[in-house]
């Protein structure tokens, strides 16, 4: 396992067990429009990953970071690739708050990994690699945000399209 992959796992998972036995732990990390535009508590635009809203929320996000992480950490390096996992977030976070109820609160790391999609496409046609197959799971993955009540699409889609922009930037012939 790479290891920015190996250590983003860790402290998400960390923060997840550490919600269980921490009464009121989330309540200080969750995603909420007022809390961030009305109080001025802008860390939980990044704080909402160590959030989950259960074992297999934390799971699933957890094996996509695995899977898209040690690709990506491999083939853009350390560096890149955390940049483009923290943009991703804070790009998710912010388009969920601007487009959701005041009153809505969002848990998890999956706008980053929405990121880490976007990232992944322009990594494979950089490299000339087939990309049909990462459509189709960004697809399916984004359909169970409108099929399943209480996901928040929004954060994908923000997370998505933050991914996609900051490996253009990131990975431009001026900046490889």
């Amino acid at each position: 396992m790479r290891q920015v992959t190996k250590l983003l796992i860790t402290l998400i998972s960390g923060f997840y067990l550490a919600s269980l036995l921490v009464p009121g732990l989330e309540e200080n990390l969750y995603l909420n429009r007022y809390l961030v535009f009305n109080l001025g508590e802008y860390w939980r635009l990044l704080t909402v990953a160590l959030t989950h809203g259960g074992l297999m929320h934390l799971f699933f996000n957890m094996y996509a970071l695995l899977i898209l992480g040690n690709s990506l950490e491999s083939a853009i390096g350390q560096k890149k690739f955390l940049a483009i996992f923290t943009i991703s977030q804070i790009g998710a976070s912010l388009t969920s708050i601007y487009f959701s109820p005041i009153n809505q609160v969002s848990v998890g790391a999956s706008g980053a990994i929405f990121g880490l999609f976007g990232a992944m496409i322009i990594v494979s046609k950089r490299f000339g690699l087939e990309v049909k197959q990462i459509y189709v799971i960004v697809g399916i993955n984004f359909a169970i945000g409108f099929i399943f009540p209480g996901i928040d699409w929004r954060a994908h889609l923000g997370g998505l399209i933050s991914g996609v922009i900051a490996a253009t930037v990131l990975l431009s012939p001026a900046r490889s």
